[in-house]
């Protein structure tokens, strides 16, 4: 528990001496107020900025803008399935015109209505500010029984203008007087990058699973295969993959029985969901069905969702639900591990 402390308050201390950026961006109102801060994002609903003497982030209407300069690149995606990538500045707009975004980059300059837009991501020529991420703790306790009860999750995204790699940790622990502890351990890496038809991309994964519930010592979980984006826009994301993966699952020793290391060959099909309110609120839902090849009729299924709600600045309530199920454990193991956790959590980068 004093580890998971110590971990918590190091991120939180260094995430802003290593991910900030500078505020030198300008936001001219048609009114002629200039806003010297940090652009976070711009979507259909407005320009979102991070000012020095206002805590959080502030939201900009779209038709109160009359000119962003920004020197800070970004890396903006659009609903057709297009990646620009450049500086962001926008044309003096009259009367109650919206202003046209324009993105500056290697390439020329690219035109966008906000209504093109699906998101702008803050990027950096420095290597460490390109990263977003998270980390939160969860604790509870409970007297009657001395039940205890914590959470640890951490995620971080390194985002380029076609490709993208992000790792993730969850950790939880439940103990109480009279029963055994039950601890849980998972680590995810993910990488993607879209393909020539912009609305279809590649993915890789490599999994890693620990469950006291389910007697596994370590679940390793490879796996390749292609995707597309279904729905994509500056509210919500929706993909579908298919693809291949190997597991192998190493058990443990709860039971008298030897049980022998297993290996898995098996289609994957699975579904990842995001919608997102900036700065408010933001859900993250997958899903991924094992259907076994080497083992026909055997079928492995785990989902995973968060759900954020802003407080103030960049700390977030979250509530999560997780789950795993296999169909067919050997001996009598338990063929399923699944729960509940909340906690506060703290975000860093342009998240």
């Amino acid at each position: 528990m004093r580890v998971c402390l110590m971990t918590f308050s190091l991120v939180l201390f260094s995430s802003d001496l290593l991910f900030a950026r500078d505020k030198s961006d300008v936001i001219v109102m048609k009114n002629g107020d200039r806003i010297t801060c940090e652009v976070k994002t711009v979507d259909s609903g407005g320009v979102y900025a991070s000012v020095d003497y206002i805590d959080g982030t502030i939201k900009i209407e779209w038709s109160k803008v009359a000119r962003i300069d920004s020197k800070q690149p970004f890396i903006v995606r659009t609903q057709d399935g297009s990646v620009y990538n450049g500086t962001i500045t926008t044309a003096e707009s009259r009367g109650d015109a919206p202003a046209t975004l324009a993105i500056v980059g290697e390439n020329g300059t690219k035109k966008l209505t906000r209504e093109d837009i699906v998101s702008v991501d803050e990027t950096s020529e420095k290597f460490l500010q390109r990263f977003n991420g998270s980390v939160g703790l969860g604790i509870s306790y409970t007297k009657g029984n001395q039940s205890t009860q914590y959470n640890l999750n951490s995620d971080i995204e390194y985002l380029r203008e076609r490709w993208s790699a992000s790792a993730a940790y969850v950790a939880n622990l439940s103990a109480n007087s009279g029963s055994s502890t039950s601890t849980r351990n998972q680590i995810n890496f993910t990488a993607t990058r879209l393909l020539r038809w912009n609305n279809y991309y590649t993915s890789g994964l490599l999994d890693l699973l620990q469950s006291s519930t389910q007697d596994i010592n370590n679940q390793t979980t490879l796996g390749a295969g292609v995707g597309r984006y279904l729905t994509r826009s500056n509210r919500a994301t929706w993909t579908l993959l298919g693809g291949m993966s190997w597991q192998n699952t190493i058990y443990g020793s709860s039971t008298t029985v030897v049980i022998p290391n297993q290996n898995l060959a098996a289609a994957v099909f699975g579904s990842e969901l995001k919608f997102f309110k900036f700065k408010k609120t933001n859900l993250d839902a997958s899903a991924y069905l094992f259907l076994g090849l080497s083992e026909p009729g055997r079928v492995r299924f785990n989902t995973n969702a968060t759900y954020y709600l802003k407080l103030f600045s960049d700390l977030n309530w979250n509530v999560s639900f997780y789950g795993n199920w296999d169909n067919n454990p050997p001996g009598n193991l338990s063929g399923s591990d699944y729960g509940t956790t909340s906690g506060l959590s703290w975000t860093f980068g342009s998240h």
